[in-house]
């Protein structure tokens, strides 16, 4: 008997049983479900249930809280994309009369605009969002707690102001826009900003005792935009494979690229965990993976999605109590699990289908001053350019047409690479934002900052 490619192997469906089952009990969740994707489709669903022969399904929903966020980020990114609004706009241009303006649309996104992490009390939660109509009332006399752009610090009415925003520019409630713009695109039928069943219910579990307590339901209002919606873990598993590919009928691959980039500076605390923020993803480093997604969470529920694009798995979890189980835990581990035990299969190899000369002729090992490093010719047409041995400076560049290429990665992202040519046409250097790269080590006659001293290489006597 033989297993399809497409499905994963008993083993791994054991391990991925046993690891819920251990959150559900542990954690004292009166119900937890969850789903795995691979290669672009849900390859596993899982669930436990305190509730003898009521397990949920993938059709089930449960409040996902803050995951609600992402989805408040695409509407954004797309007005960004069609040209409206740029990223760098403070939110004053288009939502002005906040208090809060000064904030870029970008900063907002990764909770970098200095706002307050919640509206003022009551808790807003747990309570009606009838009680805060306006966005002064979600902002409070007090709207800015940190200086804008200078630190990571999670906001709700942020992400309140970006749902604003939304209206204002679409001229539609947010709920109306996000079902036309993304869900219904997407295929998204059981998401939405009220429950319909079937529908898990919100519970509190007693710390010290195994007894359970209802949690209120509570339409949110403004605050909408930052943590209202129901979703299943079907939906979200769509959701996820929408995140890492992207879909042009929403947002480009690129553009969901760009949502899981770093964009807001770490606090000590968050580099010691490996964690940081995008645009409306979290992202972090776990089991030696580079994991993005968002957690979420309200009175009675809990949710987690988390993303190893390099892997192409993702994992949906969730929990129907206010507290126990670390869902981004589980869903951290759910991701391993498959990771580790059936790693992805490589795409084949397969030459270039077209060479050019002039590129070709700068691929091999070139110096910068005494680091050797080399240069490749990838296959999507872009070059690599790397330190052979240790670490160092890495980067590829995406060629920019007129013999010139952009860095992409890290120290190099946004510098420009070109070779410099000597009047009989062949390659002087490298020229990479000023640093000279040259073939051999301070090479004689190179147009190296600072020259090369006339007597060479010597020993010491």
């Amino acid at each position: 008997m033989t297993t399809s490619p497409d499905e994963l192997l008993p083993a791994t469906r054991r391990a991925l049983l046993h690891r819920i089952a251990a959150a559900q009990a542990e954690g004292r969740a009166p119900s937890l479900v969850a789903a795995v994707v691979r290669d672009g489709r849900t390859v596993w669903h899982g669930s436990r249930s305190s509730v003898d022969g009521h397990a949920p399904d993938e059709n089930v929903q449960y409040r996902i809280g803050s995951i609600t966020k992402t989805f408040t980020a695409v509407l954004v990114l797309r007005l960004r994309d069609e040209g409206a609004l740029d990223l760098g706009d403070p939110l004053e241009k288009h939502l002005p009369g906040t208090g809060a303006g000064e904030a870029t649309i970008a900063e907002l996104l990764a909770h970098t605009g200095g706002l307050a992490a919640e509206s003022p009390a009551p808790w807003w939660e747990r309570t009606p969002g009838s009680l805060r109509p306006e966005l002064s009332d979600v902002l409070g006399e007090r709207p800015l707690v940190h200086p804008v752009g200078r630190r990571h610090h999670y906001s709700n009415p942020g992400y309140t102001l970006l749902g604003a925003l939304v209206e204002e520019m679409r001229g539609a409630p947010w709920e109306e826009v996000l079902r036309r713009e993304v869900l219904e695109p997407l295929g998204l039928d059981r998401t939405g900003a009220q429950p319909r069943a079937p529908h898990a219910g919100g519970w509190a579990v007693h710390p010290w005792a195994d007894a359970l307590l209802p949690e209120p339901v509570e339409d949110l209002g403004r605050m909408a935009p930052a943590g209202q919606l129901w979703s299943t873990t079907g939906d979200l598993a769509r959701f996820a494979v929408f995140l890492a590919k992207g879909d042009d009928r929403v947002l480009s691959a690129d553009t969901v690229r760009e949502m899981r980039t770093p964009a807001a500076p770490a606090e000590a605390a968050d580099v010691m965990d490996g964690a940081t923020y995008g645009l409306g993803l979290q992202i972090q480093h776990r089991h030696r993976r580079l994991l993005v997604g968002h957690s979420g969470s309200l009175p009675g529920f809990l949710a987690n999605l988390t993303i190893s694009v390099a892997d192409d798995v993702a994992a949906v979890v969730l929990a129907n109590c206010t507290s126990g189980p670390l869902l981004g835990t589980v869903g951290a581990d759910l991701v391993r699990i498959v990771a580790e035990a059936e790693p992805r299969i490589p795409e084949p190899w397969r030459p270039l289908r077209e060479v050019d000369p002039s590129v070709l002729e700068l691929a091999g090992q070139w110096y910068w001053g005494t680091h050797a490093y080399g240069l490749r010719v990838t296959a999507d047409g872009r070059v690599s350019l790397g330190p052979l041995s240790g670490n160092g400076r890495s980067s590829r560049f995406r060629a920019n047409g007129d013999g010139t290429w952009t860095g992409l990665e890290g120290y190099y992202r946004g510098e420009l690479l070109r070779a410099v040519r000597r009047p009989d046409g062949s390659v002087s250097h490298l020229d990479l934002g000023s640093f000279v790269f040259t073939r051999q080590p301070y090479e004689d006659g190179a147009a190296v900052p600072g020259g090369v001293d006339p007597e060479g290489w010597r020993g010491i006597d």
